[in-house]
């Protein structure tokens, strides 16, 4: 029994010490990612495009203010940090969400999911935008009396591979291919994401850490027969021909998110978590997230409550001017448990200032 005994401890610390020793590794290279950008980082605000790889999507999420990196799971975590697709608590699941964004924008999200026993998950995810129609104006036509219109289709498709490597570790990787066109040019590129979600920090029941390193891909460049155009060269030597407006390239805007959360233990069907994020965008200032969220189980059905805000703190917040247009978030969800299936019905409301609201309603289905 000794013998026995000694063995058990020795692989426990093992464990213990493997845990601590990967904990200290992830909290560093977070930092020194952190840490190189922060130096340039001002320098470069407003210099990225593809930026609708940022606009958020799922319910939940939203409305706790995109702070819940380290507790998202499933399908919807694709977009927060894929490493939640490893926790997934179905066998498979699927999810479809539709926001109402600014300017009368409308963002679709679908994804499917399905777990391959020891292999891990598997999921594939899209986002569309819809812009409705816009009239198509011109050097000739400022107003666009001639009645043309043009959509522009920006499409992103997601391959999301994740697992859990322990009871307390998770990981997951997305591969994305972007799209975007605008009437006659378009631009194309890839973008990887790569998240990690640690349960049990410091070995203290219910405190997890997340960290997700997300867009990171090749430049983009608009090409297409929409560049080019009939002109005169400079001296004026050569009769009128068609002449190609090159297009600049842009770079991704990548970032690192790293989040803590404190999921309460559940008493009497209540249950509870807070959520804290900070998010570092190497195009884009840094911005602070909280969040969270409150349930109460009454047999089948769970009901939830959320509330969630970013916050970014420049000397203009301090002084009252608020770089964030995004205000607090608040959402409510329901989770229907039957036999072989589970349903979620989730909203979220987001205030924006110059804009109206955001509305964001979420469906998804778990077997």
């Amino acid at each position: 029994m000794q013998v026995h005994s000694k063995i058990s401890i020795t692989k426990g610390e093992r464990n213990m010490k493997n845990r601590v020793m990967f904990l200290a590794l992830l909290i560093c290279v977070a930092t020194a990612v952190v840490a190189t950008s922060v130096d340039a980082q001002n320098k470069r605000i407003g210099t990225s495009a593809g930026t609708e790889l940022l606009v958020p999507v799922g319910a939940r999420d939203l409305a706790m203010g995109g702070s819940s990196i380290a507790t998202s799971v499933g399908v919807e975590a694709i977009h927060w940090n894929p490493a939640g697709l490893g926790n997934m608590k179905s066998s498979a699941e699927g999810m479809f969400s539709h926001m109402t964004y600014i300017a009368d924008i409308g963002v679709n999200y679908g994804a499917v999911g399905a777990a391959f026993g020891d292999f891990g998950i598997v999921a594939l995810s899209v986002k569309s935008f819809d812009f409705g129609r816009i009239p198509l104006t011109s050097e000739d036509d400022p107003d666009g009396r001639a009645g043309r219109f043009f959509s522009p289709a920006f499409v992103t498709i997601g391959l999301t591979y994740a697992r859990s490597l322990t009871d307390a570790i998770a990981v997951g990787g997305t591969i994305k291919a972007i799209s975007e066109q605008i009437d006659q040019v378009s631009a194309s590129g890839m973008a990887i994401d790569f998240g990690i979600q640690y349960k049990g920090l410091v070995g203290v029941r219910g405190l997890n850490l997340g960290v997700s390193l997300k867009n990171v891909g090749s430049q983009m460049k608009y090409d297409g027969p929409g560049l080019y155009r009939l002109a005169l060269s400079s001296d004026g030597r050569r009769p009128e021909q068609r002449y190609k407006s090159e297009a600049a390239s842009f770079e991704l805007p990548s970032l690192v998110e790293i989040g803590l959360a404190y999921e309460g233990a559940t008493v009497d069907n209540f249950m509870w978590n807070l959520n804290g994020t900070f998010s570092n965008n190497n195009l884009y200032l840094d911005e602070y997230k909280l969040g969270g969220e409150v349930g109460y189980q009454l047999d089948a059905v769970k009901i939830f409550g959320r509330a969630g805000m970013g916050f970014i703190p420049t000397a203009e917040t301090i002084a009252g001017k608020n770089e964030n247009i995004f205000g607090p978030s608040f959402g409510a969800g329901l989770v229907y448990a039957a036999q072989g299936i589970t349903v979620t019905v989730d909203y979220a409301y987001r205030q924006v200032e110059f804009f109206d609201a955001n509305n964001v309603l979420s469906l998804k289905f778990g077997f």
